[in-house]
């Protein structure tokens, strides 16, 4: 019997994922690691199926999508328009949380690989040179959503950061808020981070108002409990704070209960504003004022990108960066 990738993988003690990065000539296999793979190889005089290899090159009808986290409504919201698309033309999609960890979401790409999808959408993360690699090198059609390309040739989807924070914080100035913060989550750094950060601080200078280092406070993450933490550390380092404009929804109710729990009511004694407008945004209590980014509608478009580039019908290029509007609910008020 001819012996099999697993037969390898028992001989050197290291996963099938492994061995086939090593296969495939993948760059981030420990030198040590690779020499036992390859000696596996040579002992079990091992080769892989040419037949298959040829595979590589025929359709699935499958895409992509890679979250680091798929249990909050931005990802299910964002699902659904990649969803729709595709079925439409008569592809599935594949769902892959990675949690935001390097070795994760390695091995769902070589997954992914070996499962031949057509097109891969990354989401919400930042898309590092190794992952760029690797996707490039099987020619997998790729599509950042809503993260971070160092590589300016992948196509990117999203909204026009800068302008949305900027937008939101003159609405809360027009609203009679002159101290204003600030609480950001996710990842540090990045062109997202960057450009909303960016839009709350240029809204303040071109109505002249100063922003003290206290009113902006980065967290790790963009979920419920960022908020809470986030905003009990922000309403305790920023007296005197009127309006607390938060860079997610989830963030944003994570706020209004740290608020509830120092006593400080919304929207009476302190504004909240939110961002992404998603379903439970105008489930709370009081329903929440928020930046609509058109998840849905940017989720079909990046399938539809993938697809047309598929399906040969336009070549997969360019940037798109959709527009944002305010939603006003009652957790905002005129002073």
């Amino acid at each position: 019997m001819e012996p099999t990738i697993k037969d390898v993988a028992r001989r050197a003690n290291v996963s099938t994922a492994t061995v086939s990065r090593v296969l495939n000539g993948q760059h981030w296999v420990a030198e040590e690691t690779r020499a036992t793979v390859l000696k596996a190889v040579q002992d079990l005089n091992y080769k892989p199926n040419a037949i298959a290899r040829s595979l590589m090159q025929a359709q699935t009808k499958t895409l992509a999508i890679i979250f680091p986290n798929v249990s909050d409504m931005f990802s299910g919201t964002v699902l659904s328009g990649v969803e729709d698309a595709a079925h439409a033309r008569g592809f599935s999609v594949i769902v892959c949380k990675t949690g935001g960890g390097y070795e994760r979401t390695l091995d769902y790409l070589q997954l992914l690989a070996e499962k031949r999808v057509d097109g891969i959408i990354f989401a919400s993360e930042v898309l590092r040179r190794e992952y760029a690699s690797f996707i490039q090198k099987l020619r997998i059609p790729l599509v950042v959503f809503s993260g971070e390309s160092a590589d300016p040739d992948i196509p990117t989807i999203r909204c026009d950061d800068r302008q949305a924070a900027y937008t939101a914080t003159a609405y809360l100035i027009s609203q009679g808020h002159e101290r204003i913060g600030l609480l950001y989550g996710g990842a540090h750094e990045t062109p997202e981070q960057n450009g909303r950060v960016l839009g709350f601080h240029e809204a303040h200078r071109d109505h002249g108002l100063a922003v003290e280092p206290g009113q902006v406070l980065l967290m790790n993450g963009f979920a419920f409990k960022d908020g809470q933490a986030g905003g009990t550390a922000l309403l305790g380092q920023a007296r005197g704070l009127t309006a607390i404009f938060a860079s997610s929804d989830e963030l944003a109710l994570g706020v209004m209960s740290a608020a509830r729990t120092k006593g400080i009511r919304v929207p009476d004694d302190l504004s909240v504003m939110g961002f992404d407008d998603l379903p439970l945004a105008e489930m709370s209590l009081p329903p929440l004022t928020t930046v609509r980014q058109p998840l849905y509608g940017m989720g079909r478009r990046a399938a539809t990108l993938l697809l047309d580039h598929i399906q040969d019908i336009r070549k997969l290029e360019g940037h798109v960066a959709f527009p944002t509007t305010i939603v006003e609910r009652q957790s905002v008020r005129r002073l």
